[in-house]
């Protein structure tokens, strides 16, 4: 049998040496002038997207595949995780024309 002592300075130096996750990464997507900008790039499964309207116009992302569907009303913010790992399409329900890509990693 491993004396006590033992045992919880193996345990310790087995958790120090375990690699730390990283922990999630909140990226912004603004929503300006009826248009989204510019794509955060190094987004991973798990990380944070926070949507920014600054228009007077309630907007939308929502994604083709359907994955998320997010209501931006004037002036607000929104967060949403990051599930699942891909390329996803999106565009605003309200403005069409209105479209970006979010890029994902695992």
């Amino acid at each position: 049998m491993i004396p006590r002592r033992l045992f919880l300075a193996l345990a310790g130096a087995a958790a120090a040496a375990a690699p730390a996750s990283a922990a999630p990464k909140v990226y912004t997507v603004t929503v300006r002038d009826m248009a989204f900008g510019p794509m955060p790039t190094g987004l991973r499964v798990g990380d944070v997207v926070e949507w920014v309207n600054n228009d007077i116009f309630v907007h939308s992302a929502t994604a083709r595949d359907k994955s998320f569907d997010v209501e931006l009303k004037p002036k607000a913010r929104v967060r949403m995780i990051l599930k699942k790992p891909g390329t996803v399409a999106f565009y605003c329900r309200y403005h069409p024309g209105m479209t970006g890509k979010l890029v994902v990693a695992k």
